[in-house]
């Protein structure tokens, strides 16, 4: 990580004393948690956005086609893209018609639906998701954590998710 010209120490350490010193001690370690963890969402998605960009993709259009790639047929329905992804439906369309102009999803029929359509994975689709995802595993298979504090992290953040109602066991 790279540290802003100038500076010294963790910019978050000296909020949260910043916090106490001011009397907020009971909010000063929620504060800097959550400080740390939309900082490391920067630095995580600077880094996920140079492992796909020399692909043309954004994160949220790796993530759909890494979807329709792991279904058995290569086709959602979008609503369940949407659900499968925790993303608004106006998110996944959005994505889907920038990865249609680029012919790398197609819209398609809904076989067991016949007012439903699909959105599904290209050929094209398929050989550029396969072509970035070793450079998107660099990334997650050096995040700068050892293991056992990665899964420590996942923990803490599935409990938050769930307590929170993101998802039911």
């Amino acid at each position: 990580m790279t540290e802003a010209a100038g500076s010294t120490g963790d910019p978050i350490d000296q909020a949260r004393r910043n916090w106490e010193q001011r009397g907020w001690s009971a909010a000063a370690p929620g504060m800097a948690t959550v400080t740390a963890i939309f900082r490391t969402q920067q630095i995580l998605l600077t880094r996920i956005d140079q492992a796909l960009r020399p692909h043309g993709l954004t994160f949220s259009r790796y993530e759909l086609l890494a979807l329709l790639q792991f279904t058995r047929s290569g086709a959602l329905p979008m609503s369940k893209a949407s659900a499968r992804l925790q993303v608004h439906p106006t998110s996944v369309t959005n994505t889907v018609d920038r990865l249609e102009a680029a012919r790398l999803v197609r819209r398609v029929a809904d076989p067991a639906d016949g007012r439903g359509r699909l959105v599904e994975i290209t050929d094209a689709g398929r050989e550029l998701v396969t072509a970035a995802t070793p450079g998107l595993n660099a990334v997650f298979e050096d995040v700068g954590m050892p293991p056992e504090d990665l899964e420590a992290i996942y923990r803490a953040l599935k409990t938050f998710r769930q307590a929170t109602g993101d998802f039911e066991a």
